[in-house]
């Protein structure tokens, strides 16, 4: 997992989505915004620390001098308010969103093209 800088951070708000060096960063990125706290992020980042296939991204924005100001973007242009928020890629193109998720259904947001209709 890499931590988001306060650049890359900054500059989504300015474009109003990731750039193309998170984003573009492999076929399938996944990008985490929560709060430190969060005991379902806690939970999350546990099975996350050596998951495998997915480039992992996080910012943890209670923590950053930024932070109100990141959130009310999140909530705002992103819609949603709820932590963690899962943003899902897949060859630089958003595939799906999610909240707080548990291993297996991660591992499937990842790869939209293996879910079942």
């Amino acid at each position: 997992m890499k931590a988001i800088s306060k650049d890359q951070a900054l500059a989504c708000v300015t474009d109003q989505e990731f750039g193309s060096d998170i984003r573009g960063s492999d076929r399938n990125v996944a990008v985490i915004l929560t709060q430190s706290w969060c005991p379902q992020w806690l939970a999350m980042k546990a099975y996350l620390a050596n998951f495998d296939g997915v480039e992992i991204y996080f910012l943890e924005y209670d923590l950053a001098g930024y932070g109100d100001r990141f959130r009310h973007f999140k909530e705002t242009v992103f819609g949603n308010d709820q932590i963690p928020y899962v943003r899902y890629y897949r060859d630089g193109q958003l595939t799906g969103v999610s909240n707080a998720v548990s291993e297996d259904e991660f591992r499937r947001n990842c790869a939209p093209e293996t879910r079942l209709r």
